[in-house]
Parts: structure tokens; sequence; C-alpha cells
């Protein structure tokens, strides 16, 4: 058979035509690439002796003086699972670390940001033995037996590309930690063709049946990937994970110890999400599916069968053995056992099929789903751990009618009753009725009362009323009656609204309830349901039952459970630490809202996590080495370990020592401490100098100021990086700063290999080319909602590239540039904008805002290079100011750019040394906001003349009669300026004034506008009112203050008569003229040009100062 083209997951994206402008480009990241790798400019270090020394610092310097002196930035990114290469999912993370740095150098820091190789965990063990276990099925050269016409027919050959993924999975679905997993939405069997897919030669593939050669594979293949992207990366500090590098391993080794002997992890029994098949928890890191999803604690309700139903004891006689002697319970799982009191029925799915189970007890068999059952087999409830022995099964349908007790009820016994919304797939299959307090259990019931003929029951088996047992101040005894009435609900098929009241009655019976009934009766709801459920379970009428939130798959392909477990545990959500964790939060810049938000309710819930298991790659738990210390526990303050990597070993596996000569069997727990932790002096054969040095390193670049991911890892990965950091360091080297962005789209839609639309970010770069592709990434977006890279962005980035560069070498090779004085209006304007384009950028850079950032400092920048050249054409433009705005363009694209910065920066500007090494332009003067006024001024009317223009000809084109021009015919272009306000306008611009709030920049539209009504002149004053609102809540740079004095920031003819030429070339008028239009004293207006008084069209009234109006006419050729 053959094998599986890795193009294929690329199938459906954009295809290019010529490559040459690309070609060009890609030639220019690769010298640069090679300057900055000869060069090591990315290789940041502290400051030396010598650099101490000139700052009357030393050693012993405390390191905020050093820093002081010498300012750093420290920005890392998740690193990478080396199971597949990068995807463009990843180029997007590492943008937000990558352009950060950039622009941190461009500030005079030290800026670092190193990159590792996440291998700990079951992915690449679990694939290695599947690789291990296809080498004994089909050789090492991987070769599948034909299949057969009867395979095709049921779909079960071996590989098609073009198939969907079977069950419920979503092909398209992309999160950031597991998006290299090439199998997971292609439709491909086996793992030797995920190999192939993500370009794995086969006869290399045989070599991944040993883990350890993924750790060998993988790491460089990313490292390539970053390099050929332009990361600025110090690759030195750059190392793998599990105990491959015994450097890492001791480091784990001793976080471990450390968060034990705090008393932060713990042993003992709990619920947690398992993978039998595995025989071991299922993090988040092992899961395919699931992640995030957690143990759902219920109340697992034991409600007696005491008569069966005509069918469903016909259907049972075959089990009769099975179950003589024995009690049946139908085991309702709740979330509200307080509300026990009011069952008035039991439901069951008609169309589902129950199991009997053996239980814990002898005599006591459990009617429940299969499901259920297996995830009760690892709680302690079956006969044996992990086996749910089935005595029998029937279906939902027959048992409708049984009779049975249900605990604490008023009603003695209740009936089995049926319910077409229960999910075998949800709890036990079983639902408790309490229509008094759940609107779904309501609408049934009522349902059932109506239909009994339709639904085949006996009407007094639906006939027992909603007992109340919970009074609420807002809906009374019969909180879901009361809800169902309010909402207009009519049917239980009414899912929505259903769903809305069933959350609305939760809380309003849990915060605001009293109970009504039973041993508790008086007392708050949230008070008595804890004390309910004891009194159950106490009574044998109930136990705990636990299982998975949601589906959660394991990486094994196995559906896991909940299982009861003795394990190690790290003990989040205890609650000193989670407010210490808060604090720590509360000091961070998380730039976004949403994002502080996702933290603090994760905070609010994440508990007690399994830190370790029994298969797959990591670091040994040191004090029980039968386990492994889990993915997600090894990987919380890696962060530090960067700083002091390329110090210790100089491979990333640790093979070769370090500059600093220490040995990992040297790295006991007090020289941790004394690096990392401000310890005492450790006893050791590693010289003190060589500690402090290593320390002195570790306190320059700690704390962290940003750690960036995707933020489908708050709720795990990202809140324990918090927890750990407060754990084990001192405040000062807390974390300030944390970043999560969204998922990304490609072309709009979900990257999915299935269906082609996918790209690594090798292929990205192959395609666009690196400075391309970074554009694009960049205007992707910043926000943590979903981003989207538009291939059609990257490819226009490529064009405007080449021809920005082309431009850069003709201006440096022209001429007839001017020189001499730079006085012009039009040379004041462009260099007054370009010094406000590097403020607004610069503002937009240090908010983290790079998609603005691109905007104003390479869209906008060239719309005003464009500008400039036009509107000075006839002049031509000044030297000076081309070389100033090519330095300046160089400057401002540097962090998302870098390539083609440098290009610019030393091949046509002539520097000697890398833009990488520049600081950001400072501008020439303060910005003049006259002069800003003035081009905003000039743009305005070019573009309202122009869309005047356009206008007509689009009339023409549709055969539209009694134009006012004929725009192809030669014509005159007459502006009227006027001389000043109206008079009548000041009382309201006072008025609106006096309403006005500067600290916020609203009116008080109350207060307003009634006394413009008793003004008079109401239609033309509201109109006017609405024009000087709406100036002030859009005023970007101008002060309220000039536009309520409506202070007029330059001369309208002076502006005007400079772009008179300019106005006739750009739209082709024979004659352009100005006239200014005066108000005279019995409230007309006439016009004056030059020294003549002319007559003015009706056009010229809706002049007001610096807002002309104009109109054309056609003229004599």
């Amino acid at each position: 058979m053959a094998t599986v083209d890795p193009s294929v997951t690329s199938a459906q994206t954009l295809q290019l035509a010529k490559t040459a402008k690309r070609d060009y480009l890609v030639a220019i990241e690769q010298r640069y690439q090679d300057l900055w790798r000869q060069q090591a400019v990315f290789e940041q270090n502290p400051p030396s002796p010598e650099d101490l020394a000139a700052a009357n610092l030393d050693a012993s310097s405390d390191p905020d003086n050093v820093r002081e002196a010498y300012p750093k930035w420290f920005g890392t990114m998740a690193y990478p699972y080396m199971n597949g290469s990068l995807h463009l999912g990843h180029a997007f993370t590492l943008t937000k670390v990558e352009f950060a740095a950039g622009w941190e150098r461009m500030q005079g820091k030290r800026a670092l940001f190193p990159l590792g190789f996440h291998c700990t965990g079951m992915p690449i063990k679990s694939a290695a033995d599947k690789i291990a276990r296809e080498l004994e099925m089909f050789g090492p050269e991987f070769k599948l037996p034909e299949e057969t016409d009867e395979d095709l027919a049921n779909g079960t050959a071996a590989v098609s590309l073009n198939s969907q993924p079977s069950g419920n999975a979503d092909p398209t679905k992309i999160v950031a930690k597991k998006g290299k997993q090439a199998g997971k939405a292609t439709g491909l069997k086996y793992q030797f063709q995920i190999m192939q897919l993500g370009g794995v030669p086969t006869s290399e593939i045989h070599k991944f049946a040993d883990a350890s050669y993924w750790l060998k594979y993988y790491p460089p293949i990313c490292r390539e990937d970053c390099e050929s992207f332009g990361a600025r990366v110090d690759w030195r500090r750059s190392m793998i994970t599990t105990d491959a590098n015994p450097y890492y391993d001791s480091f784990v080794q001793w976080q471990m110890r450390k968060l034990k002997m705090l008393q932060r992890i713990k042993f003992g029994e709990r619920y947690t999400i398992y993978s039998a098949k595995d025989g071991q928890p299922c993090m988040d890191h092992d899961r395919s599916s699931g992640e995030g999803v957690g143990p759902q604690d219920y109340t697992g309700i034991k409600i007696e069968v005491t008569q069966w139903s005509p069918a469903a004891a016909e259907a049972l006689k075959s089990f009769e053995s099975e179950l003589a002697g024995k009690k049946v319970f139908m085991v309702a799982a709740t979330l509200r056992p307080e509300t026990m009191y009011g069952q008035s029925n039991c439901f069951v799915g008609p169309s589902i099929t129950y199991g009997l189970f053996a239980s814990n007890k002898s005599d006591e068999v459990f009617l429940i789903t299969r499901r259920a059952a297996n995830n009760m087999a690892f709680q302690g409830l079956s006969p044996e751990r992990g086996v749910a022995t089935q005595l029998g099964q029937i279906k939902g349908d027959v048992l409708v009618g049984t009779k049975v007790k249900a605990p604490l009820s008023v009603y003695e016994e209740v009936y089995v009753l049926p319910m077409e919304t229960v999910l075998a797939t949800k709890g036990t299959g079983v639902v408790t009725s309490v229509p008094s307090d759940s609107p779904d259990d309501y609408m049934t019931c009522q349902d059932l009362r109506k239909k009994a003929e339709y639904y085949k029951i006996d009407p007094s088996w639906a006939s027992l009323d909603a007992v109340p047992i919970i009074r609420t101040p807002t809906y009374g005894d019969l909180t879901a009656p009361e809800l169902c009435k309010r909402m207009k609900i009519q049917s239980p098929k009414d899912a929505k609204l259903l769903a809305e009241a069933k959350e609305a009655a939760y809380k309003e019976g849990f915060y605001q309830g009293v109970m009504l009934i039973g041993k508790y009766a008086g007392e708050k709801v949230e008070k008595a349901k804890p004390l309910v459920r004891k009194d159950l379970i106490d009574a044998s009428l109930a136990f705990v039952y636990n299982e998975p939130e949601g589906l959660v798959m394991s990486r094994s392909g196995d559906e896991c459970v909940v299982a009861l477990c003795d394990q190690w545990y790290i003990d989040y959500g205890e609650s000193t630490w989670r407010a210490v964790a808060e604090r720590c939060l509360g000091g961070m810049n998380t730039f976004a809202k949403e994002t502080r938000n996702a933290f603090e309710g994760v905070l609010a819930w994440l508990n007690q996590w399994a830190c370790a298991r029994s298969y797959g790659l990591g670091t040994k738990l040191p004090w029980d080495p039968q386990y492994l210390v889990e993915s997600l526990s090894d990987s919380t303050i890696y962060m530090s370990y960067y700083t002091i990597a390329h110090q210790l070993h100089s491979s990333i596996d640790g093979a070769k020592v370090g500059p600093a000569g220490v040995r990992a069997e040297d790295l006991n727990d007090a020289v941790w401490d004394y690096i990392l932790c401000r310890g005492e002096k450790p006893e050791t054969s590693v010289p003190i100098e060589t500690l402090d040095k290593l320390r002195a390193e570790f306190e320059y670049f700690y704390p962290l100021d940003v750690r960036v991911s995707g933020k489908d890892l708050i709720p795990n990965h990202l809140t324990m990086w918090i927890y750990n950091h407060v754990a084990i360091f001192p405040e000062r080297f807390w974390p300030k700063g944390v970043r999560a962005n969204g998922h990304l789209l490609l072309n709009g839609e979900k990257m999915s290999k299935s269906t082609g639309n996918s790209l690594t970010m090798r292929e990205a770069v192959g395609k666009f080319g690196a400075d391309a592709t970074r554009i694009a990434l960049a205007d992707a977006g910043d926000a943590i909602e979903d981003a989207n890279f538009e291939e059609a962005t990257a490819n226009a980035a490529v064009l405007r590239l080449h021809t920005l560069a082309e431009w850069c070498v003709e201006m440096t090779k022209d001429t007839t540039l001017r020189t001499g004085p730079k006085d012009s209006l039009f040379d004041r304007v462009f260099e007054n904008e370009l010094n406000a384009l590097i403020e607004v950028t610069k503002e937009q850079y240090d908010a983290a805002y790079y998609k603005n950032a691109l905007k104003w400092g390479f869209y906008e920048l060239q719309s005003l290079r464009d500008w400039y050249r036009e509107v000075v054409a006839e002049k031509g433009m000044h030297k000076d100011l081309v070389m100033r705005f090519i330095e300046v363009q160089a400057l401002l694209i540097t962090p998302v750019a870098p390539h083609f910065a440098d290009f610019v920066w030393m091949e046509i500007l002539e520097n000697k040394t890398t833009v990488q090494n520049a600081l950001y332009p400072k501008v020439s003067a303060p910005v003049d906001k006259t002069l800003s006024a003035t081009l905003e001024y000039i743009r305005g009317l070019t573009s309202s003349i122009h869309s005047a223009e356009g206008q007509q000809l689009k009339k023409q084109k549709k055969g539209k009669q009694n134009l006012a021009f004929d725009p192809k015919k030669p014509k005159k272009l007459s502006i009227f300026v006027a001389a000043a306000y109206p008079a009548w306008q000041q009382k309201y611009v006072d008025l609106v004034g006096e309403h006005y709030d500067s600290a916020t920049n609203t009116i008080d539209d109350k207060a307003l506008l009634p006394k413009v009504s008793k003004m008079g002149e109401v239609k033309k004053a509201m109109a006017f009112v609405q024009i000087i609102k709406q100036k002030l809540q859009t005023r970007g740079n101008v002060s309220a203050e000039d536009i309520l004095s409506r202070k007029q920031l330059f001369s309208e003819g002076e502006v005007l008569s400079s772009i008179l030429g300019f106005l006739e070339k750009s739209v082709g008028a024979k004659e352009v003229e100005v006239v200014v239009v005066h108000e005279t004293e019995d409230g007309g207006v006439k016009g004056v040009k030059g020294a003549e008084e002319v007559e003015v069209p009706v056009q010229a009234l809706s002049a007001v100062p610096q807002e002309p109006s104009f109109v054309f006419v056609n003229v004599e050729a």
C-alpha cells in the first residue's frame, strides 16, 4: 500500500503561482539568520564584573540595583511537546513572546527568551509502543495487507485520506498542547501512518519504537523551524525534560521534595480521572479529548424495587437465579440530595438498555447503565475492583410501571415512568423526580398526565402531586411550577428555556432556600444539603458516586472513568495556599480582563491534583520511585531552570558538562535552595564562587516578566505555575505577567488535517517566508478570543515587503530628490506625522497590541509616505525626509519583521551593526497638533472631493439624467471656506460645554436636550448639537477645550493655497478656486474671491471653519 502523503494536510490552503518575490525575501532572511547566529545576537548574559564596576556595583550588589543600571526582560512560552513538528498555532503563541522580546531589546533591555523541549508524560511512550507493535505486525517497511472489497464496503480499510473521524470526535478541534497529533483528525488507523503524515521518512519510522529516539529526533527540528522563523531565542539554555537529562531530573526531584516538605504534596484516597487500559490516573496531558474535565461528585440514591411491572417481571425470568435473595436498587445520581423529600416518581430512558450489576454488598444489586457500573467498579462499589459484574439486562421501556421505594419521600411508594431526555452518557440513566424543585421533572410529569394514553401508562402512576419542600423568596414553596409559569414553558421539549429555569431554580434554592420538611426544617438549604447527604449515606440509603463531568478519552484510546485511588497528589485549593496564589495574581499583568477572570474562576475550583503516574516518561518520584512525576507537575517552575541551564550543561540532554563545571550528582537539595531560594550555604564540592555566580544569574533574570500560552492551559498548567511559584520562591521572585492567547483559525476556519486546512510552522515559512508569516500572525489578533491567520494577508505582505525594499533601494540612488531647507508646509506636515506615528506605535508595542502596532507602524506609515509623494510630486520629495522615513520604517517594523528591518538597516542605510541592537527612534520634535490637524484637513478634503467625483461617475454609468456635472468633461472645482462660525451656534456650544464631563468624555443628555428644545430653532439646533457631541466623543488627540473654544488651529486659506496645484492635478480640474464665505448683518452670506465679491451657490451655506464645502461645474475646454 502507498505511504501517506504529508501534503494532504495542507491541500486546501492557498497555492502560490509565482514565488520570485518571496524567494528574494527568503534569501535576505537566510543572510540575516546566519549573521545573528554567527554573532550570537540573541544570547543574553547578566552584567559582567566590568559592567558592574562601571556602574559602581559589584557581585554582592542587590539584584534590584543591578537591574536598575542594566534593565532586563525575561519571557517564556509553554515549551512545546516533542511528538511532532510545530504547527502554526505554536508559531502564533511564540510571536507573543518573540515580538515582546524584540520590543524590549529596543528599550535597551537585556531581553531573554529561552525555549526548551517537553518530553514528559504518556504521548511519546504510548506512540513508541504502538510503533513497536506495528513493527511486529507489518515489518520495518510497514507494508499493509491489501484491502479487500469487503473492507472498503464496510469502511474498515486501514487508511482513507478522505475519511472523517469516527464517533463524536470534532475533526476541526485544535488545542494548543495537542495540535501536533497528526492522527487526531485524519482518519488514519496506525501510528506509522501518522508519522508519515508528519513527514517522517518510512525508512526512519522503525527507530521510533524506542521512546528515547523521539527525544533526539524532534528537538533539532523544533529549533530549526524556530530559527527559520527568525525567533530571538537563546538556544544555549534549552533542555529536554525527563530523567534523560540528569540536571533537569535533579531539578524536578528538588522541586517535588520541597513541595512535600512544605506539606503541599500529600498521599491519600481520592477520586480522579482514570484510564483502566493504562492502569493509572489520566491527567490533562494524557488525554486526546476532555482536557479540563474533572470528577463530578454525585449522591447515589438507592431506590429499592418493591414490585416489578408485569413486563419487567417477564423479562427478568431468565435471571431469576442470579437475582434470588437479593434486593434490587435503581440507583439515581443526584446533585440535590436535600430535595429527596419531594420524590413523586422515578424516571428511566425508554430506549436505554440497563444492566443489573452485583454491588459491593452480596445481597444488593444495582440497576444502572454499563457506563455507570464501569465507574462504580473503580470506586469500591463492586465485588472486585475494576470489574463490573453484570447479572442481567433489561430495556427501559419494560421498567415503566415498576413500583419503587424512594428514600425520604413523603410518598411511601412511587412508580417508574418514562422520560425521553434521560441520557445513558450522564449519571446512571436513572433519574429521581422532584417536580416541586426541578423544572424538567415538573414539565415531564405534566406531559405524562395529559398524555397518559400516548405514553401507554396508567394515569394513576403520574397522579402524585408536587410536594412543597423548599421555600424561596422569589418563587415561593413550589419553585419549579412557578418558574415554568413565569417563563411560559409549554413542553418538556423546550430545552433551552428548561436549562435556564433549571439554573435559576438551583441558585435560588441553594442560596436563598429554606427547608420546609424533614429533620432540618427551618434550616437554610446550603446548610441542610450536606447534612441530608450524610444522613442518607449513614443509613445505607445512598453512597458517594463520581463520574467524569464529560467524555474523557486517553491517548491510548480508552474512555476514562473516575476511580478512587490511593495516590500522591498536590493539594491545590488548600485555603491558605489559594489565598497567596490569589495575591500573586492580583499583582500580575494579565493583558486582558478576560484572562484575569478566567484565572480567578480556576483558582476557585482547582483542587487536589494527582502528581504521579506509573507509565510514560519522566522523573521518578524521589520518595516512591515506582511512580513518575506527571507532565503538568514537572513543568511549573522550569522557567527558573532556564536562567542557569547553559552554565550546567552544554547539550540539551545534559551529556556535556557546562561552563560552570558542575556535575548533576553535585546538585543536592541544599545547592538548589542556595541558588534559587536564597538558602543557606550548602555542604558541597562545588566552589562557593561557582554557586554565587549561578545565584547571581538567576536573581538577575528572575522574576519572570511574562509567561505566554494558549488559553486552554489556564485551567491547569498556568494556574499550577502560580501555585508552585508562591510555594517555592520568595515573593520577590513571583511572576509579574501572564498572557493567554486564543486558538488560531486558518483562513477563517478551524485547522484540520483531514480537510486539508492545516499548516505547520515550517510549511508557512516555506510558503511565504518568515517576515510575511510573522506579519500575518501579528495581524491575526491579540485578544484571548480565537485569532485568524489569513494566507491572503501573508501573500500580500510578500508583495508589500518586496515593493518597499525596491523603493528603498531606488531612493538611495535617486539623485533628483530635493535638498536644502525642508520648510514647505508638506515637508513640515510629513515630518510631524512621522513623529506622531512613532509615538502611537510605541504606545501599541508597550501595550503588546501587535496588530495595532503593525497598523500604525507599517501600513499607516506607508500610507503617509504615499501621500507625501503625491502632494509634492511637482517639487519632489526631500532627501532628508525620505531617508528619515526609511530609517523609521526599519525601526518600527523590527519587532515583527526583523529580517526585512535588518536588510534596510544594514544594506540600505549602511549601519555597521544589526538592527537587533538598535534603540527605538526618538521623535525629531514634539508632535505639533496644528500640523496634525492640517494633515487631517487636507486628507479629509481630498477624500471628500474624490468621493463626490466618484459618485457622479457611478450615476453616469447607471444612465441617470440631470447630473450636477459631467466628470468626464472639463471642470472647475470651487471650494467654499467659512470666514467665521455662524453667530447663532455659540450659545449651543456653550450649553454643550456646561454639560460635558471631561473626566469621562461624556455629555449629560438628560439635562442638555430639554434646554436645547426650549431655546427655539429646534431642528437646526439639535443637528448642530449632535455634530459637537460627535466631535467631542471622537476627538482623538484633539483637546476638548479646542473643540469647545472652536479654536482654528491653522489658516485654511494658506493651506488651500498650498494645495491648489495638487488638487488640480489630483482631480483633473482645469481650475480650482477658493471662495471665502462671510455672514452678512441681515443673516445672509456673501462670497469673496481675492478682493472680488462673488455670488455663491447654496452648497456654500454648509461650510463652517475647517470644514469647507465644494462644488464642481463644467467649463469650456
